[in-house]
């Protein structure tokens, strides 16, 4: 992934997807002006259902509809004015970032929900959760890598000079793992799903996309080697909420050419550090797991710790020059 991600010793930065506020043309203008060398496509759920991250990746579905219920996205049988809405708006954000993209060549990160976190959101007509339905998992994830082929292919058309990078946003992939995705009644867990069945579907929606696939989850606990062996050629994560136990699966992603999105900057409103006092942790993990500084740049891509939905436009933007120069520092003094 380094090949398509930057050149070795350039520290890059981006961010993580979602933006505050509703206008699509600003949020698309700001994300391209600081991220020079590694934009993404802006997500903006302040607009309302549809632009959220579920009923946005739910807009791409093939022959799958959903509408909102008061508990959230459930399947229909045909589109609905939330998915016309959830169609809408990621168009509307497709053309801004086609406006500002005029002649970019470079890498370019889009992003939408994986198989499991999809499966645990969107509710069947019982109001269950899909993930308790292996044949409606199997047609969700199979609906999915059809729509984000497509979905992939539009914004190679729009950026014609870009290298895609998709990014599957799985922050429920752990809880699927270990059975801790509660009922409609909240009473009980749906089981553990099969970690050969979940690594199998997330490797059928990586094959959706020619390009690099990088899986983000700003919970604790990522399964670094499961993502690994499915394909992702990265793995984006909230860097303050590793532990030791995390450490080993770093330390051999690193070793095997997987690319780290270390989520370093709040992203909620806060005092930012100076840019150095915002890698000294990942300096400090790369010193304690032996591995050589001269490689934490080309390792590594600088992001917010999560999306800035929640924060106030100013701070987004100051977070997001934030990465940027602690890409910078990364990389003129890695050491």
């Amino acid at each position: 992934m380094s090949d398509v991600v930057g050149d070795p010793g350039q520290a890059l930065a981006t961010g993580v997807g979602s933006m505050p506020g509703g206008d699509a043309r600003e949020a698309a203008r700001t994300v391209t002006g600081t991220f020079e060398d590694f934009p993404h496509l802006p997500e903006l759920p302040a607009r309302g259902p549809g632009a959220d991250m579920i009923g946005r990746t739910i807009g791409l579905l093939v022959e799958m509809y959903a509408h909102v219920e008061p508990s959230g996205w459930r399947v229909s049988d045909r589109p609905g004015r939330d998915t016309r809405r959830a169609r809408s708006w990621l168009g509307e954000d497709l053309d801004a970032l086609e406006e500002f993209t005029q002649g970019y060549e470079g890498p370019l990160k889009v992003q939408a929900v994986g198989p499991w976190t999809l499966a645990a959101a969107l509710e069947l007509r019982n109001g269950e959760a899909t993930l308790g339905d292996q044949g409606a998992c199997r047609d969700l994830a199979g609906s999915l890598a059809e729509g984000l082929g497509a979905h992939l292919a539009e914004v190679r058309r729009r950026v014609p000079g870009a290298q895609v990078v998709l990014q599957l946003e799985e922050p429920s992939l752990t809880a699927v793992l270990r059975g801790r995705i509660r009922s409609a009644s909240g009473y009980r867990t749906h089981r553990a799903v099969d970690r050969q069945l979940v690594e199998s579907a997330l490797r059928d929606v990586m094959d959706a996309s020619d390009g690099p696939v990088v899986v983000h989850s700003c919970a604790p606990e990522v399964p670094f080697a499961l993502l690994r062996r499915a394909g992702a050629a990265g793995v984006s994560f909230d860097f303050g909420l590793l532990t030791e136990r995390d450490e080993e699966a770093i330390g051999e992603a690193v070793e095997g050419g997987t690319k780290l999105f270390a989520g370093v900057v709040a992203s909620t409103d806060g005092p930012l550090s100076d840019p150095a006092g915002s890698v000294m942790g990942v300096r400090t993990l790369w010193r304690r797991l032996g591995l050589n500084p001269g490689t934490l740049a080309e390792s590594l891509v600088i992001t917010p710790s999560c999306g800035l939905a929640g924060a106030s436009p100013a701070y987004a933007r100051a977070a997001l020059a934030h990465c940027v120069r602690a890409a910078r520092s990364l990389a003129d003094n890695p050491e």
